[in-house]
């Protein structure tokens, strides 16, 4: 996600920086499917580096489209949700998923999930 810059001329340039990049919106994806512990998140993006995926939370965090909760004990030490302001890209996150789908079905792309 880049810095939001103050002058847009089109709506697409809004989502894209909140959204830009090979792994927020998959992160986000996930995250939709519901709340996600650190660990869960990595097994799921085994090509993403640890460093990547906290960076990409710390971000989201600061754009207030994902929550951090910290957990006294075991097994869940921290958990990672969507706030309603996440949970509101639902839509264009069903749409990527469709149309990747659709585009892998037609170029016989496999799609493996991780876990």
């Amino acid at each position: 996600m880049s810095v939001a810059r103050t002058r847009y001329y089109c709506p697409v340039e809004v989502t894209v920086d909140v959204i830009g990049g090979r792994w927020t919106p998959v992160i986000l994806a996930h995250l939709k499917e519901g709340v996600h512990r650190y660990g869960e998140l990595r097994r799921r993006m085994p090509d993403l580096t640890e460093k990547m995926l906290t960076q990409r939370l710390r971000e989201l965090e600061r754009a207030g489209l994902v929550t951090r909760t910290v957990h006294d004990g075991l097994p869940a030490p921290v958990t990672y949700d969507l706030t309603d302001e996440g949970r509101s890209l639902a839509p264009v996150l069903e749409a990527l998923y469709a149309w990747g789908e659709e585009h892998a079905a037609r170029h016989g792309i496999a799609i493996t999930p991780a876990e």
